[in-house]
């Protein structure tokens, strides 16, 4: 792999991670126009989606930040009851570990199965299309004014996030409209889902790490390391627009891209 050819990726990566149109599903299907096969590109996807987690930390750091001072405040305290019925950043944190535990368990579990889906861009144009789909039908969401992400939406949201391991499922598509459909308000259902990507992408990234420590890598290090800050600086870009559009109400309009990319993708690869 060449620096270009990990600057362009890392690019597409950055800025389609948050954006939902399924960032896996947009690497896989240039990997293949660039006739970029080697095995272990799979460490490089999970290198650059490391450098979106750098991204969201930056743009929510103070959130995290709260979120952390408030766990430690409850189980030094030994009152996380308490703490869950008087602490908004308590809730919100039990309600991402909640939603992190499905993507967990699938990814674990199948994990092999998951890594052999990278491998078929025909699969991946046709989640394509189903990820277009379920943006489109966000526009019959009701938001309800002042909701929030409790135990059993998370644990719902949490599923469309398992789902979206596969490639062409997009993580934020899935998640911000799980979240929409059950009445949580746009911008609220994108911080969730932005939280949401921390323990998930760091998870996946120790677990890629290790590997690469234990077994090296046929990429060489300066792709991945110029992959991962190309992406955490698209990643940020893309959070912040994404953010502007969510709050013009024009969410559903990624859903035709979605669908052509898809369409495009089953007739011609």
């Amino acid at each position: 792999m060449s620096i270009i050819d990990a600057i362009l990726l890392a690019i597409l990566q950055g800025f389609t991670e948050f954006l939902p149109v399924s960032s896996s599903g947009h690497l896989v299907l240039v990997q293949e126009l660039l006739n970029l096969h080697d095995p272990q590109m799979i460490v490089f996807d999970v290198f650059v989606h490391f450098g979106t987690l750098i991204s969201v930390v930056f743009v929510f750091w103070k959130e995290l930040l709260r979120i952390l001072r408030s766990f430690i405040k409850a189980l030094t305290a030994l009152k996380p009851k308490k703490a869950y019925a008087n602490s908004e950043y308590f809730r919100l944190g039990v309600a991402i570990l909640i939603g992190s535990i499905p993507a967990g368990v699938i990814g674990l579990l199948y994990r092999h199965q998951i890594e052999a889906s990278f491998t078929d861009p025909k699969l991946v144009a046709m989640n394509l299309v189903i990820t277009g789909l379920i943006l489109f039908l966000t526009r019959l969401a009701k938001p309800v004014e002042g909701k929030r992400v409790g135990v059993v939406s998370a644990c719902i949201i949490g599923v469309a996030q398992a789902i979206a391991i596969l490639p062409g499922i997009s993580r934020s598509g899935s998640t911000m409209s799980a979240a929409m459909y059950l009445k949580i308000p746009p911008i609220r259902a994108a911080r969730f889902s932005f939280l949401l990507s921390v323990p998930v992408i760091a998870g996946a990234s120790i677990l890629e790490g290790y590997k690469l420590v234990k077994y090296g890598n046929t990429l060489g290090t300066m792709p991945l390391l110029v992959g991962t800050i190309v992406s955490a600086i698209a990643g940020y870009f893309a959070i912040k627009v994404l953010l502007k559009i969510i709050e013009k109400g024009k969410f559903s309009w990624f859903s035709f891209y979605c669908l052509a990319i898809g369409i495009l993708g089953i007739l011609f690869i």
